[in-house]
């Protein structure tokens, strides 16, 4: 074990990957000899060459259409966008070709794609740079749709996505790259400047897609999150001094209903918390779930803790975030109902 934060389990994963796969390439803007905005892919370049780690123009739509042609000629890239919100020029490349392949073809080709991005706000980088669209692909059939929490879930899950046949979006919270974050609005800074890390194998290991991960066992609630928000929703079970169950789901597509259901029908009560817009966003759909498999078990009506239904505000970032406070009312209202 080693000590990392989650920006160098992220190399360390495709660095393992490259070594052990001379088909997996990385691509994308300033990737290369830059490392990447974010370092993601510092000395990548230096150590496999720039025929295997490709800075590529700023072309999104450019970079997931090439990424196609080299996975269904044998390669495995690994395409990184610089941050979510400038995937949508790539939009129609990710929905229309890349997810629909393999059907397509009747099962004669894959696309074993895997496509990186910052997601989330918490650097105060505004409407172009804070934007959480997990719930866009994961409306996409053929695609599946990944979002860590912590450094050792981040390398598991990116060796899992790019060993994946078929397309991977893996989005990669920023406000955890260097250390965790537990939501007081009072300390912004913390998790963007905090070093705290996490043990992280230096070799291979594989964090299976589509299995939660239960972070804190409870009975008398569950709390259903990802990302960023599993560490606001365990501080806030924390602090509202409630047994809650809280569930880091890891995988958004494939979905582990089984852990989900289980969860619920032990506890008969459930929130859950997201970082994206509340209307429409993938909180609904696992409401939904819970509401046709769960039904007869609940005390309460399931509730959802989300960012508000507005363009991302950049003057009242950390109004917008749903931090501790706004966990913990909704935690004692789903308590205190009957």
């Amino acid at each position: 074990m080693t000590q990392m934060n989650m920006i160098q389990a992220l190399n360390s994963a495709m660095d393992v990957m490259m070594a052990r796969d001379p088909g997996v390439v990385l691509m994308g803007e300033d990737v290369g000899y830059f490392g990447g905005v974010f370092r993601a892919t510092e000395g990548l370049q230096r150590k496999y060459g720039e025929h295997r780690v490709l800075d590529s123009p700023i072309a999104e739509g450019g970079i997931v259409a090439t990424a196609i042609g080299m996975s269904i000629n044998g390669l495995r890239p690994v395409a990184e966008i610089q941050f979510a919100d400038y995937i949508y020029p790539a939009y129609d490349q990710i929905v229309s070709e890349l997810a629909r392949i393999r059907y397509r073809s009747g099962g004669d080709f894959c696309a074993p794609v895997t496509i990186r991005t910052p997601c989330g706000g918490g650097i105060r980088g505004g409407q172009t740079h804070s934007q959480s669209p997990e719930a866009l692909f994961a409306h996409v059939s053929g695609l599946k749709v990944v979002m860590p929490s912590n450094p050792y879930d981040a390398k598991g899950l990116l060796i899992a996505s790019i060993e994946e046949d078929d397309p991977v979006i893996f989005l990669e919270p920023k406000r955890l790259y260097n250390g965790p974050f537990d939501g007081d609005p009072n300390k912004p800074a913390v998790g963007w400047n905090s070093h705290a890390r996490g043990d992280v194998p230096e070799g291979h290991y594989r964090v299976e897609l589509g299995v939660a991960d239960i972070v804190r066992p409870g009975s008398k609630l569950t709390i259903i999150t990802y990302g960023t928000m599993v560490h606001v929703c365990l501080a806030a079970a924390e602090k509202a001094g409630v047994d809650a169950e809280v569930i880091d789901l890891r995988s958004i597509v494939p979905l582990d209903v089984e852990t989900i259901v289980n969860s619920v029908k032990k506890t008969g009560r459930c929130i859950v918390a997201h970082e994206a817009t509340r209307f429409a966003g993938f909180g609904a759909e696992i409401l939904s779930t819970v509401q046709e498999e769960c039904f007869w078990h609940l005390e309460a009506p399931v509730l959802r803790v989300a960012g508000w239904d507005t363009p991302y505000p950049h003057a009242f970032e950390w109004e917008y975030f749903p931090g501790q406070a706004r966990v913990i009312a909704a935690i004692k209202a789903t308590m205190e109902a009957s």
